[in-house]
């Protein structure tokens, strides 16, 4: 296990279609000390166009730590199969996911564990709850261990 600060840092991949919740999540993020580079995408397509490279298999990803930040409501697809498809995905299947969502319905909640999720975090609708949540989450990343690509 190496820290986030490794000699090959985590890039953040934050899939994420409301821009005022983006800029919420990275401003509280950069708060907590996370200098990590962040990649927004505003689609599940261009997010899993990212991460699975040109060639659709994921190796372009093999050796590049990555932390997932993922919104289940996008407009193209659901989070949910976003996130079966990064955990099927041999070179992706290691990388944290963190599901950041206003979706609060038990089953969903089991369906994202099952599936890989790693931590599952509601979005509260009120903007203080929500930038405390994310506040937390930026310590979480702050000491957070990613899985060792050896």
């Amino acid at each position: 296990m190496s820290p986030v600060s490794a000699a090959t840092p985590v890039t953040i991949i934050m899939i994420e279609d409301d821009e005022g919740h983006a800029r919420l999540i990275e401003r509280n993020v950069r708060r907590a000390g996370v200098n990590n580079e962040i990649l927004h995408f505003t689609t599940g397509a261009t997010a899993l166009d990212h991460l699975l490279g040109p060639d659709g298999t994921g190796e372009a990803h093999k050796r590049q730590p990555l932390l997932i930040l993922l919104d289940l409501n996008l407009p193209d697809t659901t989070g949910v199969d976003i996130l079966a498809k990064v955990k099927s995905n041999e070179h992706l299947r290691r990388s944290p996911v963190v599901v950041l969502t206003t979706t609060d319905d038990e089953r969903e909640i089991q369906r994202c564990y099952d599936l890989g999720a790693n931590v599952y975090i509601t979005k509260p609708v009120n903007y203080d709850s929500f930038a405390n949540a994310i506040r937390q989450l930026g310590l979480f990343l702050a000491v957070m261990q990613v899985p060792s690509l050896d």
